[in-house]
């Protein structure tokens, strides 16, 4: 019943545009996710009751972390879609990988990048890999929704054919079947910010932050496990399709952190609070 169907809003991809100078709401949102992610991992930072001790580290190392984290994001997240999701194209055209205007980010690759970040800032100023690492994490969820609701308005990475009677279908403007598709986006926003970042903001408010690694294992394993579920709702990438046994790319790269997610939570539950344990850098 084509009457159910939702139009896709005509947004326009460009947020501000001031002569030759043009920002981009995806832009936007990668620098509105990283200062509200920064603000509110100084605000745990200072509630000293969140931490067994003294918090892993200064206001004024937080604030040059920020920096690190940044380029492991943007570094990590490009490196990532180039080797994972287009790398024949970009070895054809290497010029286009540094068009970074035009799109085109792995979140999996932002995540190592994240994660070298962290290690070698961590090991620099001998603060807690693993604390930090936990830090990170509970303030990444703010980045994905607003990286998720970007894809929405750039109206990319639609979600696969629905039933037209799905209330809530839509059909894209850059979609060459013009189908009816799930808005997988927003799937993905909802799961992936809303849900993982409320989760781990009541495991903090109950005290996982005392036991470094607790919310860094959580966060992997349930942001794999979300992945894994809105993949089932999203379009495979046109140049990968379906790979082996029906799987996407985005599920390979996901089984991964499902693993690494459960041993880092039972080795943190095992290991108990710093107080218990001496504490690693």
């Amino acid at each position: 019943m084509q009457l159910l169907l939702i139009d896709f809003p005509k947004f326009k991809p460009i947020a501000i545009e001031i002569g030759p100078f043009a920002i981009r709401w995806y832009a936007l949102a990668y620098i509105a996710g990283i200062v509200f992610g920064w603000l509110y991992a100084r605000s745990l930072l200072k509630k000293a009751r969140l931490w067994a001790g003294p918090a892993p580290m200064s206001l004024v190392q937080m604030d040059d972390f920020i920096l690190w984290v940044t380029l492991g994001i943007i570094l990590g997240g490009r490196t990532g879609y180039v080797l994972f999701y287009n790398f024949a194209f970009f070895m054809q055209h290497p010029a286009e990988i540094f068009k970074l205007w035009e799109g085109g980010m792995s979140f999996h690759g932002g995540f190592m990048g994240c994660v070298i970040a962290v290690m070698w800032f961590a090991s620099r100023n001998k603060i807690s890999i693993l604390s930090l690492g936990d830090l990170t994490t509970a303030v990444a969820p703010v980045g994905l929704l607003l990286g998720r609701l970007a894809n929405f308005v750039n109206g990319e990475l639609w979600g696969r054919a629905a039933d037209p009677d799905l209330p809530w279908a839509m059909i894209f403007p850059h979609d060459p079947a013009q189908l009816p598709r799930h808005p997988s986006q927003l799937y993905e926003a909802g799961m992936e910010g809303i849900l993982l970042f409320t989760v781990l903001a009541v495991m903090i408010r109950l005290g996982a932050l005392k036991r470094p690694g607790l919310i860094l294992g959580s966060f992997i394993l349930i942001y794999g496990l979300t992945r894994i579920i809105g993949e089932h709702f999203r379009e495979p990438d046109v140049q990968l399709g379906f790979l082996w046994g029906g799987l996407t790319m985005g599920m390979l790269l996901s089984i991964p952190m499902l693993i690494a997610g459960i041993i880092l939570i039972v080795w943190a539950v095992r290991r108990g609070p710093p107080a218990q344990a001496e504490a690693i850098h």
